[in-house]
């Protein structure tokens, strides 16, 4: 923890916060804050704000990889806090990452096409700043070789942007944010609301990008998070991905399935990408939560159980569920199957859905997001 290891939910916290932001870069010409809507991206456009007044312009760039209507969910959120601009670039960074298959590719392409919005943007406004709302756990991974963050630029990256950055809350972690976010009094949907990735549905839909997976993994989300907003989990969404299976097999009485596909995992703060499996069958009294002990997790980082399949259509959802303070680890929380074959259900309703699977993997070995 940063500001000289002060309480974080004190006032007095966040006035240093900001008296810091305040003497770094009181003399710049100006900068653009962007926004997504979650806690890191809005407290840190909050806190330069308060430090810096009317040089700082709250945007909003629709990447094409945002959930349904939530630009102007964002922008009615906020009101009374900051006056929203809201920039369409959604064809340009959608079609840069589209056709591409593998996770840090996507990840790269997406931080090229977002980072030149941004700088249109920073140019109109004739700004030489960018305000964004990296937090520790960001810089943790992208150092730790685990995955690249969009928003962790180092100094060659910038200069090739052509962008200078403001991070007010680059020491702090996720529910250390929150804490200041209460402080600053932004509404509750927003200290509240779960975590969204900077490079949006894009991890979510997993594998070759093509715009029938997006809208597939847009739907499934709006199902998931009407189902389980407010029960108390950290996050929660679906990934969806083609059902096309690279071997079967059984272990002990474990009968499952690998998907071609390839998905994020982190072992020993390494980075590993291999092949999600799903669990079919099992013995009775095996407790799901454990059933990825059973199986090699630097082969297959993510480890799901089936709960609906339909036997047919081209791709399976997965409903990934965990509760995390830091989210450098999290753990999946015991639910009753039952509750999510309901949910599961519901999701495989949408035409092209064929299965429908729950993540049982805890991070580490899986990471949270799929990509």
């Amino acid at each position: 923890m940063g500001i000289e290891d002060g309480n974080v939910s004190s006032k007095t916290f966040v006035e240093k916060l900001v008296e810091k932001v305040r003497s770094q870069y009181g003399d710049i010409d100006c900068a653009v804050a962007c926004i997504s809507g979650g806690v890191d991206s809005t407290v840190s456009a909050a806190i330069a704000k308060l430090a810096l007044g009317d040089k700082v312009y709250p945007i909003y760039i629709d990447t094409g990889f945002m959930r349904a209507g939530e630009a102007e969910r964002v922008r009615q959120a906020l009101k009374g806090f900051f006056d929203l601009e809201i920039h369409n670039f959604a064809e340009d960074i959608l079609s840069s990452v589209e056709g591409l298959s593998d996770a840090e590719e996507k990840r790269i392409a997406f931080r090229e096409g977002f980072y030149r919005a941004v700088k249109r943007v920073a140019d109109e406004k004739r700004c030489s700043w960018a305000v964004q709302g990296t937090i520790k756990a960001d810089v943790v991974e992208t150092v730790g070789g685990i995955k690249t963050q969009h928003n962790v630029l180092n100094e060659e990256l910038l200069k090739r942007f052509g962008l200078r950055v403001i991070e007010p809350l680059i020491d702090l972690y996720k529910h250390e944010v929150r804490e200041v976010a209460r402080q600053i009094g932004l509404p509750r949907q927003i200290v509240e609301r779960q975590p969204f990735p900077g490079p949006g549905l894009l991890v979510r839909a997993v594998g070759k990008l093509h715009r029938e997976k997006l809208e597939l993994v847009r739907k499934a989300t709006e199902i998931v998070e009407r189902n389980l907003d407010g029960k108390g989990y950290s996050q929660y969404f679906p990934a969806v991905w083609e059902y096309q299976v690279a071997k079967e097999g059984s272990i002990d009485g474990v009968e499952y399935v690998v998907f071609s596909v390839k998905a994020t995992g982190v072992v020993g703060n390494t980075r590993t990408y291999g092949h999600p499996l799903m669990v079919r069958r099992y013995p009775a009294g095996v407790d799901v939560l454990e059933l990825y002990r059973y199986l090699d997790s630097r082969s297959y980082p993510h480890v799901l159980v089936e709960l609906v399949n339909k036997s047919e259509g081209g791709y399976i959802a997965a409903v990934r569920i965990v509760k995390t303070e830091d989210f450098i680890t999290a753990e999946v929380p015991r639910i009753d199957l039952d509750d999510l074959r309901l949910l599961a259900k519901e999701i495989a309703s949408i035409p092209r859905i064929r299965a429908v699977a729950f993540d049982v993997t805890p991070k580490p070995p899986a990471t949270i997001e799929y990509e």
